[in-house]
């Protein structure tokens, strides 16, 4: 690509427009773990309207944020004169977008309005780690990355991995829910057959999504190095996180497996998805490893 075509200023624009994304989502934090906070020590029907009240406001600075956040991720690839998903940076404020565009719809058809203090909370991790572990100036794309099935195969995988983490917050609360603890927080949270249930579903998406990030990377491979497999990191980790996710799926509906094994399984999965990220893009070498850094 024609770096002329590359626009840093306005990757500057973007950038700014990440952060004040980051800020919104930080209050919007706050709030809804002040919410938490407050319906975990009501006592009274005024207190619990309250607290909701609370969680609305704080929902609605998520949704503030993402609608930045999404202007964010478009100004960068305007800039770039591509799709936003060339390295780590780009990657991560994509996926992080996702996630929280993701969730916010789920709400409209799933009661999951009790984890958004943790999908926000990773949101803002995930983009403050972008911003200042990650972040590249913006540039051209390599040869092997300049074709329509990099549309394909990355839009397909981020939208797996934001499938992924939302069953795996609402597992983590089935793991903690399971426990002894008798804290008057995991009250708020609902039982554990319902916990199990919205995890599975969640999952089952995420696990058809990634199948097909399989195989349009094994095509998208084949066209550009004539094969559709080769053995590299980033090749293996993904055939890696499918085979947990299989297994889960396998273990969940024939073998009987639920409640806290099933949520295990399911953090595995993701801790694979967040190695594959990481750890595979900083320390591996590869034909897929396309960190910027």
């Amino acid at each position: 690509m024609n770096p002329a075509l590359l626009n840093p200023e306005l990757a500057t624009f973007s950038r700014i427009l990440v952060l004040v994304a980051l800020t919104i989502y930080v209050i919007a934090f706050l709030v809804l773990a002040t919410s938490l906070s407050n319906r975990a020590r009501a006592t009274q029907k005024d207190q619990t309207a309250s607290a909701l009240r609370i969680e609305n406001i704080g929902l609605i600075l998520a949704g503030l944020a993402t609608v930045v956040h999404f202007a964010g991720v478009l100004t960068r690839g305007i800039a770039a004169n591509r799709v936003p998903w060339a390295n780590m940076y780009e990657f991560s404020i994509s996926g992080a977008f996702v996630v929280s565009a993701i969730y916010l719809l789920a709400l409209f058809f799933k009661d999951i309005r009790f984890i958004a203090t943790f999908v926000i909370g990773f949101v803002v991790l995930v983009i403050g780690s972008a911003n200042t572990l990650f972040y590249v100036q913006v540039e051209s794309l390599m040869p092997a990355l300049q074709d329509y099935w990099l549309v394909i195969h990355v839009s397909v995988a981020i939208l797996g991995t934001a499938f992924f983490t939302i069953a795996a917050a609402v597992a983590a609360l089935l793991i903690a829910k399971s426990g002894k603890s008798k804290s008057k927080l995991l009250k708020v949270f609902p039982d554990v057959e319902k916990l199990e249930k919205l995890s599975y579903q969640f999952n089952v998406i995420g696990f058809i999504l990634w199948t097909f990030t399989l195989i349009a990377g094994a095509i998208w491979a084949d066209k550009a190095w004539h094969r559709f497999w080769g053995w590299d990191t980033k090749e293996v980790w993904t055939f890696i996180i499918w085979t947990i996710y299989a297994a889960y799926l396998h273990a969940t509906t024939t073998r009987g497996w639920e409640g806290k094994k099933a949520a295990w399984l399911t953090l595995i999965g993701f801790s694979a998805v967040i190695f594959n990220f990481t750890i595979v893009n900083l320390f591996f070498k590869g034909l897929h490893v396309y960190s910027g850094l």
